[in-house]
């Protein structure tokens, strides 16, 4: 469940519900309805036929904090240990994963330094259609100070729903639309948290485990640049 300043997202069958933070209960925007594609937007599976790799590339490289060792993949993918240990070395030969010994544990991260980082991760925003939220739901909303992923994505799980917190002060009905327009774009639902430049100082943001991912910052506007330590 995703939780930022000890509150959640309630989601119902006919839509989304958003979270107003000037009152203590939960307020529905319209329902969001939408007839979701059944792919989403960028299909890598064109460019990458093993399954395991794909799910690695997304665990590792779309969020950079994000980290995990071979049991708790195992548990993750529902995959057996051999075929995962099998793509974790290489990947890790390649450079592209590095590792670290935490007690009995073998802990995995994205290797940030790899040349081809940004690439790799700029195609896994293209892969859920992140890049797509940005263009069509942020660029267009305007006075939006700053975006993150949270939720599923943020930890590198592949999901329906794509969470994320808003950070200024715009048209909370403009934003509806807009995301209802994206929602068919993308094929996956948009939900999200809003706060005020104001209010924004009051997020916890060591609830959120791994850190979430900053999408857009209206101080530098690009969905790959790393503010405040949080993701990239």
């Amino acid at each position: 469940m995703l939780r930022a300043a000890k509150k959640s997202f309630v989601v119902i069958y006919t839509g989304v519900w958003v979270l107003q933070k000037k009152s203590p209960e939960l307020t529905p925007f319209r329902p969001i309805l939408s007839n979701f594609a059944a792919q989403p937007y960028f299909m890598i599976d064109a460019l990458i036929s093993s399954k395991t790799r794909i799910k690695l590339l997304l665990k590792f490289f779309l969020n950079s904090n994000a980290t995990a060792y071979l049991r708790s993949l195992e548990s993750e993918f529902g995959e057996s240990t051999n075929g995962i240990r099998v793509e974790l070395n290489r990947l890790e030969g390649a450079g592209l994963l590095i590792s670290e010994a935490e007690g009995n544990k073998k802990i995995f991260r994205a290797n940030t330094t790899h040349p081809l980082f940004r690439e790799i991760h700029n195609i896994m925003l293209k892969h859920i259609g992140l890049d797509q939220v940005v263009e069509n739901v942020v660029r267009r909303l305007g006075a939006v100070q700053f975006v993150y992923l949270v939720g599923d994505f943020s930890k590198g799980i592949d999901s329906q729903v794509i969470d994320l917190i808003l950070i200024g002060d715009f048209d909370t009905s403009y934003l509806a639309a807009l995301v209802e327009k994206a929602e068919k774009l993308v094929g996956r639902k948009i939900r999200y948290l809003l706060y005020s430049n104001i209010e924004s100082a009051s997020i916890d943001w060591t609830e959120f485990e791994p850190s979430p991912l900053l999408l857009w910052s209206n101080h530098q506007p690009t969905h790959t640049e790393n503010i405040e330590g949080r993701g990239i």
